[in-house]
């Protein structure tokens, strides 16, 4: 929230907090490279989670996360298809958060594996780092549906009802 559009106009995210539930709206990124997925995490959190952010009011979630990847790497990616639409409920950051989240199996037009971390064009509070997927266990993931998940992508779209305990 609070960014400028292209058009000028003001871009507003679709999420909302409410007697202490946060509602996210949301559209995440899956890159693969050598056996290796992207994941990024804010400076303030203790989690992981795949590239993506916030569906604007009247956006696409297909065009959020080219317009998140692009904003936030500076990457021109092309969505393959949509692996999994997740209706997550999970504490974060002293909240019950409910999220709702378009995840995408993303191409790059070049590859972009790097070893450690690094940062995006928005500087240190996003540190993004290409994890194996040998690995992934030994990572706080959030929503955790991911680290299973990401092991054995399906073929086919799937709706997902997740529920971490509180």
């Amino acid at each position: 929230m609070g960014f400028v559009n292209e058009k000028g106009g003001r871009r507003m995210d679709v999420r909302f907090r409410r007697d202490g539930r946060f509602f996210n709206h949301r559209a995440a990124g899956i890159l693969i490279e050598q056996g290796h997925v992207l994941l990024h995490k804010q400076k303030k959190d203790a989690h992981w989670a795949l590239p993506g952010g916030g569906i604007e009011l009247g956006e696409d979630s297909m065009n959020t996360i080219i317009r998140e990847v692009r904003e936030e790497l500076g990457w021109e990616v092309e969505v393959e298809r949509t692996v999994w639409i997740a209706e997550s409920f999970f504490p974060h950051r002293g909240e019950a958060l409910h999220e709702v989240a378009f995840y995408y199996a993303l191409e790059t037009k070049e590859p972009k594996f790097r070893a450690g971390p690094f940062y995006g064009k928005e500087g240190g509070h996003l540190s993004y780092q290409w994890v194996a997927l040998d690995d992934l266990s030994l990572h706080e993931v959030k929503p955790a549906f991911l680290k299973k998940a990401l092991l054995e992508i399906p073929d086919h779209l799937m709706h997902l009802i997740l529920k971490e305990t509180f």
